[in-house]
């Protein structure tokens, strides 16, 4: 049976063959191992048939040897279709062009918008987007992607205290909230200082309200500190009392460092990978093969190709595959002793406020095991104790 895509390729056409030896005619065709099909009788001296087009360039041969008159009806295949793109080329040229400078315009920068920015700070913004490359007329493909420029845009603006980044169609938009402005000082209600954990009082500043703790006491959470009900017996008043009392603090804390980490470093080396992706297949067009390191990480991006409104099933991939090395850090007794050290200050700090300070730490237990050095550390901190606490209203009797 005949491929039938394999003769599409190579072209079939449709035969007539009129004359009184016609029989003799299919037969010698057949014997010089000329294909022929379909074969149709039409009267009794006109038949049909197809075959290919490579072989139909021999038959007029044999027609004239069995005085037969032959015609070619029909052509069909790739080699007459393509003949019929030249001939319609400048048509099938100007339909591509169009279609891609279509896609062009739907992959380039049209608009950017910015929403919940003061103009001050869309005016940074857009300076900003300018640096990066992201304005109108610039092709999406070579600006980063939405997290890049959100990422950049928080750390470089300095009043931001977030951005959203997202891409519709050929325009950014933008949603930013700014760090808000100290507030105004609000009407606090009646109320008391009290320690919200056990102390000794280091120092105090009282603005209104009537101290009940002097200097070096010793207070437990929820003693009284700074009371907001001041005046003389029987003319008392409730206010709301403020200020700081500042107490010294005790935490412990354990940590665990090894002797010896392992962690990897990149070397330098380099290489840039890029790939056109259909759906969930990706084809390479750039950076084939393996690269010369062995040990890498790799960090993809994906760029959507866009045809007007629609995103199309097309991307960009760019892959690039950052050669590392590992690497052994390795700490004496007395290096590991200082970072454990330095670890357990972070962490302790990691759960002050700001203004709180680390007075002195003394180390209670040190061992050394498993390759590891262990510490139990005493920390003694200055931190603000006093918190509100409303005052209850008093009842008539």
């Amino acid at each position: 049976m005949k491929n039938k895509w394999i003769e599409f390729l190579t072209g079939r056409v449709t035969v007539k063959v009129s004359g009184r030896g016609i029989e003799r005619f299919i037969n010698v065709l057949t014997r010089n191992g000329l294909m022929v099909w379909n074969v149709k009788r039409h009267g009794t001296e006109t038949i049909t048939f197809t075959m290919r087009l490579k072989d139909a360039l021999k038959i007029r041969h044999y027609a004239r040897e069995r005085d037969c008159s032959i015609s070619f009806l029909k052509r069909a295949g790739m080699p007459f279709l393509f003949k019929r793109l030249l001939k319609n080329s400048g048509f099938a040229a100007g339909a591509f062009l169009f279609f891609l400078l279509i896609m062009l315009l739907s992959n380039v920068i049209w608009g950017i918008e910015i929403k919940g920015a003061k103009p001050a700070t869309e005016y940074q913004i857009r300076k900003e987007l300018d640096k990066m490359g992201v304005k109108i007329g610039k092709v999406q493909l070579f600006v980063d992607n939405v997290e890049g420029i959100q990422r950049k845009l928080t750390n470089n603006v300095g009043n931001l205290t977030w951005v959203g980044v997202d891409l519709k169609g050929t325009t950014y938009h933008l949603q930013v909230v700014e760090k808000k402005e100290p507030e105004k000082v609000e009407q606090l209600a009646p109320r008391n200082l009290v320690a919200k954990k056990k102390a000794i009082i280091d120092s105090m500043y009282v603005e209104t309200g009537q101290k009940m703790v002097d200097i070096h006491d010793h207070v437990e959470a929820g003693e009284l500190l700074v009371s907001g009900v001041i005046g003389r017996e029987g003319q008392t008043q409730q206010i709301a009392a403020v200020g700081e009392v500042w107490g010294e603090t005790w935490y412990r804390s354990h940590v665990e460092l090894p002797l010896e980490t392992n962690f990897f470093v990149f070397n330098g080396q380099e290489k840039q990978k890029h790939s056109l992706i259909l759906g969930n297949i990706e084809i390479p067009i750039w950076g084939f093969g393996e690269p010369e390191f062995k040990d890498y990480e790799a960090e993809k991006n994906v760029k959507k190709i866009n045809f007007i409104n629609w995103e199309l099933p097309i991307s960009i991939g760019n892959e690039t595959l950052r050669g590392r090395e590992e690497f052994t850090r390795t700490y004496t007794e007395a290096e590991a002793e200082k970072n454990a050290l330095d670890l357990a200050k972070n962490k302790i700090k990691s759960g002050l406020d700001e203004e709180a300070i680390i007075k002195d730490e003394k180390i209670l237990h040190k061992e050394l095991k498993d390759g590891k050095v262990i510490l139990d550390i005493h920390f003694k901190v200055i931190e603000n104790i006093a918190v509100g606490q409303p005052i209850p209203k008093e009842t008539p009797e």
